[in-house]
């Protein structure tokens, strides 16, 4: 069932053992699903092991880092109604692909479902998990888990015309915190998002990260999106939030810089989102002030 329904999508860079060791597993798996990998311009051989090991998986070799719109590339090319993110860090267990489908065809207002993470190799709860289960948005009584007002990618699986109405992820964003304009892009449309306890995924950070440049596009993402679509006061206010709960050092104030740079084509695409979205928003502060998961520290 799942050939038929959802495609997987990965997107990596330099991370060719890694990679291969996901690979190995989704390909392995008793619903393993077709796969279409975006190599964002490897420089250690990533797309040629993959080409060599694997030519069953849909291959696109990019000249350049493109981020996370590799993965609106690579959506271009599924022909399934679901697409499932996976990360090259990132394993998707036993089932949880036929759970993604059966969801997503059992509920046509439903955009995305997103998993519970663990992180391996203790297999412990990802501190975004409490945070998910625990949700305080208001939806439907339909909605099979916890309404959602933002996503983890690697973790979710989307419908694919929703994916496409909103027209996937952002081009400014590049990469880190990309998914919270699309979710509330998402809900603008009045799409829903759930996130589904049984949905298991596992989560083996990689070492090759750099945590300041992270930290970097983290904020400067999550600013551009909060004066995007809050309200003026919401965005202010959060903007504070976020900055309070950043180090006072070089790669803060270099997120800040380049979100100030970023204000003229902000203020050119600024739409807020309608007023139920933003109730959900509001409800949602607290916990994201008391969140372990959203502290810029790296």
């Amino acid at each position: 069932m799942t050939a038929d329904r959802i495609t997987v999508v990965i997107i990596t860079r330099d991370r060719r053992e890694q990679l291969l060791e996901t690979l190995a597993q989704m390909t392995a798996l008793p619903d393993a699903a077709p796969i279409i990998l975006v190599d964002n311009g490897s420089t250690d051989g990533t797309a040629d092991a993959v080409a060599a090991a694997y030519p069953e998986v849909g291959l696109i070799r990019s000249a350049r880092n493109l981020g996370a719109i590799g993965r609106n590339l690579a959506v271009r090319r599924v022909r399934t109604p679901y697409v499932a993110f996976c990360d090259d860090d990132t394993r998707w267990q036993p089932g949880v692909l036929t759970r993604a489908v059966t969801l997503l065809d059992r509920w046509p207002g439903l955009a995305s479902v997103t998993g519970r993470c663990l992180v391996e190799p203790d297999l412990t709860e990802d501190p975004i998990t409490p945070e998910m289960r625990d949700s305080p948005v208001a939806g439907p009584d339909w909605l099979p888990g916890p309404a959602l007002l933002g996503v983890m990618a690697g973790l979710s699986a989307f419908r694919v015309s929703a994916f496409t109405q909103v027209g996937g992820f952002s081009s400014r964003m590049w990469l880190g915190g990309e998914e919270e304009l699309l979710a509330l892009d998402l809900a603008s449309f009045g799409w829903w998002m759930c996130w589904v306890e049984d949905m298991v995924i596992h989560h083996a950070p990689s070492r090759q990260r750099d945590a300041r440049q992270r930290r970097r596009l983290g904020i400067r993402n999550t600013l551009w999106t909060l004066w995007l679509r809050r309200p003026l006061r919401s965005a202010l206010r959060r903007s504070a939030a976020v900055l309070r709960s950043a180090p006072a050092d070089r790669a803060t104030a270099s997120a800040v810089a380049a979100a100030l740079r970023g204000l003229p084509w902000v203020l050119r695409e600024r739409r807020v989102v309608p007023a139920r979205v933003e109730a959900g928003l509001l409800r949602l502060e607290e916990s994201q002030r008391r969140s372990t998961a959203r502290r810029y520290v790296g």
